[in-house]
């Protein structure tokens, strides 16, 4: 009895403690669970300024459906003979690209201002016409259901294309993969002795550019990399000049190769003297992963993150974003890249065009497959690399994304997701602010809100990020910043001359950055003029002691009249203040305009002596100043890199006839950069911080005040009044309080990735 008594007792003490606890528990989720903040709103809960246009369609890409509607249209025309399999022989015809064909300017100001007809929507289709030697440019149209086509080749080009001047496509790249394999089981030996290459283990190739050294040339320098994370400064100092003039495989021949810094004639001559023992031999070892970015420690706390209160102020449709007193259209060339049009400020056109026109680099070596390469990336397509952006890295978890879809190299038309983002950013210091401490004490500012536009292109070893980025004070700001793999060669003697050791037997190689941007101004219409501004110290008697002098600065002005005087190159002395005007004037009598600001740190541009140069002749110019016309169009093209001796666009011609700029529709070519000596600290990756460049475009002039004084993000308070919300948020911020409401993490970046097998 008294052992049953004793587990009652502790039986009732038991569910006395399990009940205490449970109680406690309770309250302390009920606290947990009250304090808790609400979800932020994900709706707007303050209108739009204004409403989306729909005539923005007007420089939107082409749809999948409108790609597929080009692609069925040509493949229809029987006369002309195409193929679209992935892997197309270069003696075949392929349709290689489709992309949007803008409209010209003034049927699309007129339709845009509701004063003309919509623009016929029409392609542009690129032709490698491999049976025939040639390449062919046309016109298809009009969209959607095409009726017709129409060669544009010599009008845009004013001459023929030779098939040599196109792009290496995939079906090329199967044929050299092929070549090359051929080569590695001839030199079995070295090979395995060398690279530790056999079953399962290969080398991987990296192409000089351009491939020759003269118009008509296809002859590629092959350096070769370990099959490794970061390939690209993994250089094991094995080079193969290979000749591909030939569309067919059965005519390409290796011309020379380079194994540990010497040269050889034939692949038998240097298994031969490999074999003989009379080379300097490469004897392998395993290398470090240092190319690796896995993090080297494990993530522990989520760093500082961007979301929305009130929901976004931003809005897309289409192609067509709003943003407060912004408005624009963009699109995203397969080619060229990012771009925006009919960008408006309180509905006031600003500019009509901004876009990305080229990414160039120029490198220094001592082996050839670093010693000759210009890299021209339009050649390549800059839009064509736009894959996914992660998100919470490549742009803030919240931004907004975009799907963009092309017709590059491909079966069919190819999606990327994400591929754009789009987000309003607090950019970390205020956009002005004053504390005035004498007299009047109070504290006006006002945070620096503005909406970037973004997309990521990884070409090759590099990643360009670019931003168009949209300020309240009426500024629009294009720039690039650089990351990635730096490219490298393996130490020889005489290497470092040419850059620095940045691994085991890796040189690090010296190159510049040249970024080439179109800035289409229509500052109050198309009429408008160029005009610089600096200043120079005059000596000046004093009013009021006219013996004693002094040296101030004095205003110079000037407007420049022709295209020729409007080309103010990267090595003379350039004015600081350059401004696309209007002939109206503001309140205060000024003309209106917009300033163009550049931010570059570019190394010296290739001198004009050598042959390559005029396919790059727009990096001759920090600012060139053109007159409008619609076969100027871009200032590089697809064909500069592959056909560098005789390029089909040479920008300097566009400056050669010297036309009047005067009261006329202008065109702004900014060429920014940076030079970068690699370093230590460039592995594994190229950090972005200090390796851009841009242009601003701010209003000189243009208002009568700050604009950015009417934006509700403003903050004023007085002495007594500094916890009123009345115009100050800030105050308010705590009583604000709400948690974000969050997608789902997702990638599908890798589905985008070129595929080097037959696909549809």
């Amino acid at each position: 009895m008294l052992v049953k008594r004793s587990m009652n007792s502790l039986v009732k003490w038991a569910l006395a403690v399990f009940v205490l606890v449970s109680i406690i528990l309770n309250i302390v989720l009920l606290g947990i669970h009250t304090n808790r903040a609400p979800k932020c709103s994900t709706q707007r809960l303050h209108p739009l300024k204004r409403a989306h246009d729909e005539r923005s369609l007007a420089f939107a890409d082409l749809t999948r459906e409108e790609y597929l509607q080009v692609q069925q249209y040509l493949l229809r025309q029987k006369d002309l003979d195409l193929s679209t399999n992935q892997i197309t022989k270069p003696s075949e015809n392929f349709l290689f690209l489709i992309e949007l064909s803008l409209p010209k300017k003034a049927g699309a100001l007129a339709y845009l201002d509701g004063k003309g007809a919509k623009p016929s929507r029409e392609a542009t289709a690129v032709v490698f016409y491999g049976k025939q030697g040639y390449i062919k440019e046309y016109i298809v149209g009009p969209l959607p259901n095409p009726t017709y086509h129409r060669d544009v080749t010599m009008e845009r080009y004013k001459t023929e294309l030779p098939i040599n001047a196109r792009t290496v496509t995939i079906g090329e790249y199967v044929m050299i993969f092929t070549f090359i394999e051929k080569i590695f089981s001839k030199l079995e030996k070295l090979m395995k002795e060398s690279f530790d290459v056999g079953p399962g283990k290969t080398l991987n190739g990296f192409e000089q550019m351009p491939r020759g050294v003269q118009s008509g040339d296809r002859k590629t320098w092959i350096s070769f990399f370990r099959d490794m994370a970061g390939m690209y400064i993994h250089p094991v100092g094995f080079e193969v000049l290979l000749n591909h003039e030939s569309v067919n495989a059965s005519g390409w021949k290796v011309e020379r190769l380079l194994y540990n810094g010497q040269y050889f004639n034939t692949v038998e001559e240097l298994k031969q003297k490999y074999d003989a023992g009379s080379v300097k031999k490469i004897v392998y070892k395993e290398s470090p992963d240092y190319g690796s970015l896995k993090p080297r420690s494990t993530p522990l706390q989520i760093g500082p993150q961007l979301f929305y209160a009130e929901g976004k102020r931003y809005s897309i449709s289409h192609n067509h974003v709003l943003y407060l007193d912004w408005s624009f259209a963009f699109g995203l060339s397969s080619l060229t890249g990012m771009r925006v049009f009919d960008v408006r400020f309180k509905g006031e056109r600003i500019i009509y065009e901004l876009s990305v026109q080229e990414a160039m680099s120029v490198y220094g070596s001592v082996t050839p497959g670093m010693i000759l390469t210009k890299f021209l990336d339009t050649s390549i397509g800059i839009g064509r690399f736009a894959h996914e952006l992660v998100r919470g890295v490549d742009c803030p978890y919240e931004a907004t994304y975009v799907d963009t879809y092309r017709y590059i190299d491909v079966p069919a038309p190819a999606r990327f997701r994400n591929s754009i983002c789009v987000f309003e950013h607090n950019m970390g210091q205020p956009l002005r602010r004053h504390f005035s401490d004498f007299f009047h004490n109070n504290y006006g500012g006002m945070v620096n809100n503005a909406l970037v536009f973004r997309t990521i292109t990884a070409i090759g070893n590099y990643d360009y990020m670019w931003d168009f980025i949209f300020y309240q004070s009426g500024s629009v700001e294009a720039k690039v910043h650089a990351t990635g793999y730096i490219s490298s060669s393996y130490l020889v003697d005489g290497s470092l001359r040419h850059g620095h050791q940045v691994a085991e037997n890796v040189l690090g190689n010296i190159h510049t950055h040249f970024i080439n941007f179109k800035v289409d101004l229509d500052v109050l219409g198309v009429n408008n003029y160029f005009q610089t501004k600096d200043m120079e110290y005059v000596n000046v008697s004093l009013p009021w002691k006219p013996d004693h002098y002094s040296m101030v600065p004095q205003l110079v002005e000037k407007q420049l009249t022709t295209e020729q005087e409007a080309a103010l190159r990267y090595d003379t002395k350039t004015p600081r203040y350059l401004h696309i005007a209007s002939n109206k004037t503001n309140r205060w009598g000024h003309q209106r305009s917009y300033r163009l600001q550049v931010f570059s740190f570019t190394g010296d541009h290739l001198p004009e002596s050598q042959p390559e140069e005029r396919a790059m002749s727009w990096a001759r110019y920090k600012v060139a100043v053109t007159k409008h016309k619609d076969l100027e169009q871009t200032s590089s093209s697809l064909y500069s890199q592959n056909n560098i001796w005789s390029p089909s666009v040479d920008f300097s011609k566009y400056i050669e006839d010297n036309e009047s700029i005067e009261d006329e529709d202008l065109v702004a070519w900014v060429t920014t950069g940076f030079l970068h000596i690699p370093h230590s600290e460039d592995i594994p990756n190229t950090v972005a911080v200090g390796n851009g460049g841009g242009v601003l475009l701010r209003p000189h002039n243009y208002f009568d005040e700050d604009p950015s004084i009417h934006s509700t993000d403003g903050v004023y308070f007085t002495p007594g009044s500094e916890d009123s919300c009345e115009n100050n948020r800030m105050a308010c911020l705590n009583q604000d309080r709400c948690s974000p409401v969050l997608e789902p993490f997702t990638y599908h970046g890798f589905e985008g990735v070129m595929k080097f097998t037959d696909s549809v």
